[in-house]
């Protein structure tokens, strides 16, 4: 017999109505108006409410239950009665609303994407991910999100062999700015991003990119950033990459000192990943840890040092919610249809890393319930 059912007492005052109103509490307060404005409502004929619609969503994203599982669960607690094409239609459908939730959120973030008159960027990356079961196929996922939009502007799933890093997949414009991340640094995705006409700030790579001076002479990367030796200390350096077809890529490099702490923590981490590998750490490993280390092809004139890298650390913060993103993400079947329902599931899936990380910052400052409490009015405070 189960222990709760040799004691009833200890789920009776339980219910599962609980769990969800304190869900919908950490949805932005408009919600459920912006789901009417973004049309996410519009033909349905039965069980007709924002509340069931999240909540069949969210079963689909959060839950990583496929479309038929998904219409199933949904029938049998009379949120919906639709089909697996029905719940696919009206997952296209409510693609805006699920981009306009993911916006209001990150806005409660304090995440400040762009201030006022800021040129437009684009962040992008990629990651792998796995069809839930033993025979689940696996997948790399290239995406680009502008800013300060939130708007994903390119979506593509493709076999994770042979398809390389994002910078050679994702279109690329004359003007377009672009923020990536360290495993974008190579040759090859620099090249072809300048030769389109794009601009691009990275994290290095130190293990793979190599850096010549504007007279082509090998750049000594390591000894310069050694002569920043005060916290928040930067400098920017002029320097070229090789692409594969030979051609110059001409840019700068920007680096800063971190701070005795963070140096403290990077190391730890080296640390860490030394004994899971079994790897000796190479002592330009350690000292490289001691700085933050960006190539931007950014104009010097528009961008001084400090800016680029105050604009990688804006994708930084990004990077913080799309980690929750990539554990989530490799959960559920791949939408494998067309553009908007790829898209839909993109949002979806980073509206439900936006709630983690929301729930997990009001459980932290929330001691000892875990929640904020509704605000009250005098009457009740006194009573």
């Amino acid at each position: 017999m189960d222990a709760h059912e040799e004691n009833p007492a200890l789920h009776e005052d339980w219910e599962p109505r609980d769990d969800w109103e304190l869900l919908v509490s950490f949805l932005p307060p408009n919600w459920q108006e912006l789901a009417v404005q973004h049309g996410a409502l519009k033909g349905l004929r039965k069980h007709k409410s924002a509340e069931h619609l999240i909540r069949v969503l969210l079963l689909h994203f959060a839950c990583g239950h496929s479309l038929q599982e998904t219409s199933v669960r949904a029938r049998q607690a009379a949120l919906a009665d639709l089909s697996a094409v029905a719940l696919w239609k009206r997952l296209k459908k409510s693609k805006d609303w699920l981009h306009a939730l993911c916006g209001e959120l990150f806005r409660e973030c304090s995440v400040e994407l762009a201030a006022a008159g800021e040129r437009p960027m684009r962040a992008v990356d990629a990651t792998t991910v796995k069809e839930p079961g033993p025979t689940g196929s696996l997948w790399r996922l290239h995406y680009s999100v502008r800013l300060p939009s939130l708007e994903c502007d390119y979506f593509e799933l493709t076999a994770t062999e042979g398809t390389g890093e994002s910078l050679t997949r994702i279109p690329v414009q004359v003007g377009d700015y672009l923020l990536a991340d360290c495993r974008d640094a190579t040759a090859a995705g620099l090249g072809r991003v300048d030769a389109a006409g794009g601009r691009v700030t990275v994290r290095v790579n130190t293990g793979s990119l190599q850096f010549r001076t504007p007279s082509d002479e090998p750049f000594d990367l390591l000894s310069e950033v050694r002569n920043l030796r005060r916290c928040g200390q930067t400098r920017a350096w002029e320097v070229l990459v090789i692409d594969p077809y030979g051609r110059p890529v001409r840019g700068r490099v920007c680096a800063l000192r971190k701070s005795g702490a963070a140096i403290r923590q990077a190391h730890l981490g080296l640390r860490r990943e030394g004994l899971r590998t079994g790897n000796a750490m190479q002592p330009q490993t350690w000292e490289f840890a001691k700085y933050v280390i960006v190539f931007t092809t950014f104009p010097a004139a528009e961008f001084p040092a400090e800016q680029v890298l105050e604009r990688y650390r804006l994708r930084w913060q990004l990077e913080l919610v799309f980690k929750r993103f990539k554990s989530l993400a490799q959960l559920g079947h791949l939408p494998k249809r067309d553009d908007d329902s790829a898209k839909a599931w993109f949002y979806g899936k980073l509206l439900a890393a936006l709630l983690v990380e929301k729930l997990i910052r009001s459980a932290l400052v929330s001691s000892p319930w875990g929640y904020s409490m509704a605000p009250t009015t005098p009457a009740h405070r006194e009573a």
